[in-house]
């Protein structure tokens, strides 16, 4: 049986609706991610920056299996790591995770989710000097991707302006010898990026692991390919388009709701 899409209910008193809205898209980010083979045990993060002029974010509490996040579980920290609702006594926020997503939530007010992984295929393609190739209509999706040479473990807040810069105006980048890195104006589409290139170093390994020559597109395709993947058209209505990730969002929620609702709580 298909399970319905639900509304994620009335927010309880210490959430306002908007906050709790946003805590259920970020917590099913987060079981998406473990579904999808994205997670490093209890590493890695994903954040969500909170509406309103508080300069808030949601992120993981740096103990939890990402299978096991819920709504009401992310902690709310602001933009300098002091913590504004935590509910856990042995939990708190993951140091690295602070110094990256608050570096970018400070930057870029435009960005809403930010989201780091270390898959094998991230990890492997950021050790490679080539770095991510347009080998397929999937990397091709991404017009830019940004790189950002290893420094350590990211525990230096100096190392801040140097990722933003690198980072740019791009969506997608590849930290050296590392992980990878998304960012996008909503949850939808922050997880859709990391979704994209994952799945991009993923193929790309694929094809260079068989031994056989590349075949390189010429790099006007590539720019038209880009150029024609932009916008990602709309369900049933020719020349509307929507940002990619919201058109298949409910359907991932409601995969999420036939397998476990117990992120919306």
């Amino acid at each position: 049986m298909q399970a319905q899409l639900k509304d994620p209910g009335a927010a309880p008193p210490r959430f306002s609706d908007e906050e709790w809205e946003l805590r259920v898209k970020l917590a099913a980010c987060y079981r998406l991610i473990d579904l999808y083979g994205m997670t490093d045990m209890i590493y890695n993060h994903a954040s969500a920056r909170v509406p309103g002029p508080d300069h808030h974010f949601l992120i993981n509490p740096f103990g939890l299996r990402y299978a096991e996040i819920t709504a009401s579980s992310l902690l709310k920290v602001d933009i300098d790591g002091r913590e504004i609702y935590n509910p856990w006594r042995s939990y708190g926020i993951n140091n690295a995770g602070y110094v990256i997503h608050s570096a970018i939530h400070r930057a870029l007010p435009a960005v809403e989710c930010i989201i780091h992984t270390h898959t094998p295929h991230g990890m492997a393609v950021s050790s490679l000097e080539c770095g991510l190739l347009p080998l397929t209509q999937t990397a091709m999706r991404f017009g830019k991707v940004a790189y950002h040479d290893y420094e350590g473990v990211v525990l230096d807040l100096e190392e801040q302006g140097r990722l933003i810069a690198n980072l740019g105006d791009a969506e997608v980048m590849i930290l050296r010898n590392h992980g990878l890195l998304a960012v996008g104006a909503s949850v939808e589409q922050a997880f859709n990026n990391i979704y994209r290139l994952e799945r991009s170093c993923h193929t790309q390994l694929l094809a260079m692991s068989a031994g056989s020559p590349l075949v390189r597109p010429k790099p006007e395709v590539v720019r038209r390919t880009n150029q024609q993947l932009s916008l990602q058209p709309s369900a049933g209505k020719p020349g509307d388009h929507k940002p990619y990730g919201v058109l298949e969002w409910p359907g991932l929620l409601r995969w999420l709701d036939s397998i476990d609702p117990s992120y919306r709580t």
